[in-house]
């Protein structure tokens, strides 16, 4: 029988294949084979024609100038209990050779459609995961260890691994260059990838990343937990005014009063100057509110291992919420606590000890999710670059010690 080589083979699928550049027919990618994971549909969408799941109607197609691409989906199982869905879209025309992988945020097992759209639009083969869970809650790690390791690291590893996969028959060749770009739980991914997997990237994104989840939690819950007192809340009123005070003090600190502190750092506060002198009022703090103000900025200590938990930075007041941290740091934190430290879905904020419980979360399960190794030496000698931002206003992972 007469060979034909692998060569010979790309060859004539690019000429049957109607887009000039492509090695095969996106309807064929479903039966290219993956370990541990099946392709469960490959279609091609026309220019204009996708419409996310779940969209509104009459609210309009956001999505309705993409361009023409393959969609491809998958279900990856690297353990017997894992369920990850992947998707993994291939522009049809004007490829820029990349590929981009685009994070999530908090809890949430969902694709990114949003950001993959975005990649799509800029050239970009591009891919999601919905970190092997569905919905916004940890509900998911109660009883499911393996489950939790495919939020914290192993989906988006092995997203990446199969999406190359995928690009390189599709297009068949590699891409030139690979890279992540994720912020907040996103950015915590983009870390992790670095510290664990450094031949996955060659440049990563990391905004306002989470990388110290474990900590981000036990704040935002101790916050809460002071907080169920209505009279230790703050009204917006009385953030604003608090906010105005910070930058009166710090805010020309840099030689420029531009309603910005460009150095917390340098910032030295106290919050009592706004204490109420005689009846309380929107522009005045109570003594108890004085104390909530102290609270959260202040860092909490591991007193085991004396490891620090950042505080919020001066400036961050008028982001504030009744609970102190930001709603959804609140609810992070609770979840955490939950379902992966307590292990019990009743666990509420008034069973916290701040002596015992940041101990309880630094340690196993609980700190699994943290992208906290400092040794991103690896992945800096293969060539990685990373980009790193965050906003120092952030009221959810503070930019002290993200």
């Amino acid at each position: 029988m007469k060979r034909i080589s692998v060569v010979t083979l790309v060859l004539a699928a690019a000429v049957a294949s109607p887009v000039r550049g492509i090695a095969a027919t996106c309807e064929s990618l479903a039966s290219l084979t993956l370990p541990m994971g099946r392709i469960t549909n490959a279609q091609p969408v026309a220019a204009g024609a996708f419409s996310a799941p779940g969209a509104r109607a009459g609210r309009g197609n956001a999505m309705a100038d993409l361009p023409a691409f393959c969609r491809v989906e998958a279900t990856l199982t690297p353990s017997s209990d894992s369920d990850i869905k992947i998707e993994v879209w291939l522009p049809v025309t004007n490829w820029n050779g990349k590929f981009q992988a685009v994070g999530n945020g908090a809890w949430n097992g969902a694709i990114g459609y949003a950001a993959l759209a975005e990649a799509l639009r800029r050239g970009y083969a591009a891919s999601s995961t919905d970190t092997g869970h569905a919905g916004g809650s940890a509900s998911f790690a109660l009883g499911h260890p393996e489950k939790l390791i495919d939020f914290a690291y192993r989906s988006e590893h092995e997203m990446t691994v199969k999406a190359k996969a995928i690009v390189n028959a599709f297009y068949g060749s590699a891409p030139k260059y690979s890279y992540w770009n994720g912020c907040s739980a996103g950015g915590r991914q983009a870390l992790k990838e670095a510290q664990m997997f450094p031949e996955d990237f060659d440049g990563i994104i990391a905004g306002a990343p989470g990388l110290d989840w474990s900590g981000r939690s036990a704040q935002a819950v101790k916050v809460a937990q002071a907080l169920q007192k209505e009279e230790a809340r703050l009204t917006p009123a009385k953030q604003q005014a608090l906010h105005a005070a910070v930058l009166q003090a710090c805010d020309a600190l840099d030689g420029v009063k531009d309603g910005l502190i460009e150095n917390p750092l340098a910032c030295k506060f106290d919050p009592k100057v706004l204490e109420c002198t005689s009846a309380d009022g929107p522009a005045c703090l109570t003594p108890a509110q004085v104390a909530t103000a102290r609270l959260m900025y202040a860092p909490t200590v591991n007193t085991k291992t004396r490891r620090e938990v950042a505080g919020l930075p001066y400036g961050t007041e008028a982001n504030w919420t009744d609970q102190g941290w930001s709603v959804s740091a609140r609810a992070t934190g609770l979840d955490h606590y939950r379902f992966i430290v307590a292990k019990d879905p009743a666990w509420e904020v008034d069973r916290f000890n701040v002596e015992s419980d940041i101990t309880r979360i630094d340690e196993g399960e609980g700190a699994a999710v943290n992208a906290a190794d400092p040794n991103l030496k690896p992945f800096f000698e293969r060539g990685g670059k990373l980009l790193q931002y965050h906003g120092w206003s952030d009221p959810q992972i503070s930019a002290l010690k993200a």
